[in-house]
């Protein structure tokens, strides 16, 4: 019978820390710096959601321990298939606990822009913004897409989504960069294979607006008229919006919402993910080049490649993870690539 490994969450040491910050809520003059108490209050909230996971896990394994030196043979089926199940909760517990990025917690905000191959390219990125849309379905984040421009006949030119839940930005991260795509095309007469390009970026989606400072003088604002899918004007006002930050030449827009201020409010938001990660870009690019290892991220280099013909594979070029059921991941079975990339990411830092 498998037994739990140690030393993977020291629960103790939050516990303590639990402690004192409950004791510091309480203080009669806690609200006198807001900012803090809200930094305070969010951090409470984490570990007692961190602390009850983990304090449940360990009182189920412990369980299913006491259960098995009764050595009934009636409840050995049981026992395995719950065995086998805390097993698999436990990897994925002590997975997530590699991540150890600031953001990697929360939200995500994803980005998917078609590349060059006209309509092809646009189809793929709307499969690749499916594909993503089921992975979080299967995971219980809600997703929200914040923009869309809809392709030339077919698919998509660019979406971006905001995906909401546990870990989903620790994941995500994970799948920065070109998608390819081999396969037959269905745009062809000839039914000629075509190669497809999708860029995916991905950023973390804020909650604290006093993490990034954007001097107002920085900011270009246009507006626009919000369209539909087919082109047509959802309504005569100006509600969409576009913001340009000036210095960095970063251009978001949102037009998804129902008025001006939401859709800039939205858009200040990606501004303020997108900036994050730029700082967070430059600093592994001075640590690179002090190791004398950055290599530049561009256009040709694919992260993972989906082949539909003249055979059937996904293989991610970073791990060498690779496998047959290419209608599996496209509807969303991505966390093996995930993980293997995230696994390799921590055995390297």
């Amino acid at each position: 019978m498998w037994k739990p490994s140690g030393g993977v969450f020291d629960l103790p040491a939050r516990v303590e820390e639990l402690e004192v910050l409950e004791q510091k809520s309480a203080a009669p003059d806690l609200w006198n710096n807001p900012e803090h108490a809200r930094k305070l209050l969010k951090r409470l909230s984490a570990l007692q959601e961190e602390i009850g996971y983990w304090t449940k896990l360990r009182q189920e394994i412990e369980d299913t321990l006491e259960l098995e030196t009764l050595e009934d043979d009636e409840l050995l089926p049981d026992l395995e298939r719950e065995a086998e199940r805390l097993e698999n909760e436990l990897d994925a517990a002590e997975f997530r606990l590699m991540l150890s990025d600031p953001h990697d917690r929360g939200g995500a905000i994803l980005a998917i822009h078609a590349g060059a191959g006209g309509t092809d390219s646009q189809d793929w990125a709307s499969m690749v913004l499916r594909m993503y849309l089921r992975w979080a379905e299967q995971r219980q984040f809600k997703t929200d897409i914040l923009d869309s421009m809809q392709g030339d006949g077919a698919g998509l030119k660019s979406a971006t989504v905001s995906v909401n839940g546990r870990y989903a930005y620790g994941y995500l991260r994970a799948e920065r960069g070109v998608h390819r795509l081999v396969r037959l095309s269905p745009f062809d007469a000839a039914n000629r294979r075509h190669t497809s390009f999708v860029l995916v970026e991905v950023w973390p989606d804020l909650e604290e607006a006093e993490e990034v400072e954007i001097d107002p003088k920085d900011l270009a604002v246009d507006t626009f008229r919000a369209s539909s899918a087919g082109g047509q004007h959802m309504q005569k006002n100006e509600t969409a919006v576009r913001i340009t930050h000036v210095p960095t030449g970063i251009v978001v827009a949102c037009q998804n919402e129902r008025s001006q201020a939401q859709n800039r409010e939205t858009a200040l938001r990606i501004l303020k993910a997108r900036l994050v990660q730029l700082q967070e870009e430059e600093r592994q690019k001075t640590i690179d080049d002090l190791k004398g290892e950055h290599v530049e991220a561009g256009w040709g280099n694919q992260i993972r490649s989906y082949v539909l013909h003249p055979y059937q594979m996904v293989k991610d070029h970073r791990t060498d993870r690779e496998t047959g059921n290419v209608q599996g991941v496209l509807d969303g079975a991505l966390d093996s690539f995930m993980e293997a990339y995230l696994r390799q990411t921590v055995g390297e830092s």
